[in-house]
């Protein structure tokens, strides 16, 4: 009986490990049939959108599904490939999530560790070992979420926050449509892969715009290690944190470097966004579905085909098109001490970004005229926008000067109108509610002088003509008096 058992016992153990060796084997063959570095080979020949711009610079065909190239003051797309392409983001989201953070807390501010935000994460997926209970700074969150990709970090940010997970990704979706993003829904507070939660190249080349341009944001994007020590309210052992991103770390350099955020998962493939700086252009690399490590490289290629191709062009000191007529009465309240200086300017630090083989005399611009909000913006009057066959390349903004200061005001920053001269006619801003008018004391005064000047001169020209008049009528009479006394005489001999 023993014997049989044992007999029986083992013919299921080797059916089963068949059985399991059979599924094991078409599983690897399922995912061995997926070649990706072939359909990343394949990706190369998709059409780049700014190569079919007439006198753009050729762009590099790179492997990746989407990429885009811009800068980040202008917002000028200098390379653009599926720009526009709902695609998964993975850990890059963490750049948003980064960002409505250090909008809405303190560094300073502790952050408690729930069991929802610990445990609420994939299994395996990146994380830095936090328990339930524990607290840590939110500095300390935000060097775990960019340096290490920690993603119980993530939520545990979303719940000081929010109050709660889901509370905070809809902050997350409110900011990135207050910075311009159409195209992009977020779920999850740390990108792992859910299909509802994507975004495009274009959005996150936005967001990564905004990121970029906080310096306490882009320090920690460019930190390749950070060191958590044990606390009272984290007394787990020291938390060494590494970054992933090759280019942060070193293991490619790139010149003017300043930061960038990796993302994976099975789905989105290789993301990459990074941000350089060289000869005052500050650029934005987005890399998504692409295959490592060539989400590196592709992000060094674009990098190097910005800087070599393109130009940055100070929009003030190039443009002649458009000039400030200050004639008439407007000037600053200055003019009392003899001063001229203009009220209405062109912001002298707006700039274009145009290819090295184009001239400021071949964009073409529109001049639109903002409604300026009082409380923010109030200087501003109208905006220039500039265009190369069709393609944005940078605006400048016509706004009051810092010294113009109404006489009159009915309300704050605030202006009537705005003599702008285009070549041969005049543009007038439209009358708004709310009227400034700004008085050139001297010019006033030198007019009503002139008046009064006029005036006078006239009186004596009227006086001086009447006056000859009235001599000449004074000298006849006179003339005629003596003419008949001298005749009355000799009638009278006669007689």
């Amino acid at each position: 009986m023993s014997h049989t058992f044992l007999r029986k016992f083992g013919t299921i153990s080797l059916c089963m490990a068949i059985c399991l060796s059979a599924f094991w084997n078409h599983t690897a063959l399922v995912y061995a049939d997926v070649d990706y570095a072939a359909e990343a080979e394949e990706r190369k020949s998709l059409p780049i959108q700014t190569n079919e711009i007439e006198n753009w610079p050729q762009g590099p065909q790179i492997g990746a599904e989407g990429a885009i190239l811009m800068e980040v003051n202008t917002g000028t797309i200098l390379y653009a490939k599926n720009i526009d392409e709902k695609l998964y983001p993975a850990s890059t989201t963490k750049i948003l999530t980064a960002l409505v953070a250090i909008e809405n807390a303190e560094l300073n501010e502790d952050v408690s560790f729930s069991y929802e935000a610990v445990f609420g994460i994939e299994r395996g997926s990146s994380n830095m070992g936090m328990n339930v209970g524990e607290v840590i700074t939110m500095e300390q969150c935000l060097y775990g979420i960019l340096v290490y990709s920690a993603n119980e970090v993530c939520n545990a940010i979303g719940e000081h926050i929010a109050g709660s997970i889901d509370g905070y990704v809809d902050m997350m979706n409110a900011k990135a449509a207050e910075l311009g993003c159409t195209n992009s829904h977020f779920v999850t507070t740390n990108g792992l892969h859910d299909e509802n939660h994507y975004t495009t190249p274009r959005d996150l080349a936005t967001i990564a715009c905004a990121f970029f341009s906080n310096q306490t944001l882009s320090k920690m994007a460019n930190t390749a290690y950070y060191h958590i020590p044990p606390s009272p309210t984290q007394p787990d052992a020291n938390k060494d944190l590494w970054t992933h991103n090759s280019l942060t770390k070193g293991t490619y350099t790139y010149d003017g470097y300043i930061g960038g955020k990796t993302g994976y998962t099975s789905d989105s493939r290789q993301t990459l966004v990074s941000c350089a700086e060289r000869d005052g252009m500050k650029l934005v690399c987005v890399i998504m579905k692409e295959e490592s490590p060539n989400q590196f490289l592709d992000t060094i290629a674009l990098f190097d085909y910005g800087f070599n191709n393109f130009q940055k062009i100070n929009i003030s000191e190039n443009e002649t098109n458009y000039t400030i007529n200050d004639a008439d009465l407007f000037q600053t309240e200055n003019d009392i001490l003899f001063s001229s200086d203009p009220i209405i300017e062109i912001n002298t630090q707006d700039c274009v970004i145009i290819p090295n083989t184009v001239t400021f005399q071949d964009l073409t611009s529109t001049l639109n005229y903002e409604t300026a909000d009082a409380e923010e913006n109030g200087s501003l009057l109208a905006t220039i926008r500039y265009q190369y066959h069709g393609q944005d390349v940078g605006s400048a903004s016509i706004s009051l000067t810092s010294g113009s200061v109404p006489a009159i005001a009915d309300s704050a920053a605030e202006m009537d109108s705005a003599s702008l001269q285009d070549d041969k006619s005049d543009i007038n801003l439209p009358s708004r509610s709310g009227n400034i008018i700004f008085i050139n004391v001297l010019k006033v005064i030198g007019i009503i002088l002139l008046i009064l000047a006029l005036i006078i001169i006239s009186i004596i020209i009227v006086a001086f003509c009447r006056n000859y008049n009235f001599a000449r009528r004074r000298r006849s009479r006179l003339s005629r008096k003596l003419r008949r006394r001298n005749r009355t005489p000799r009638n009278r001999r006669r007689n």
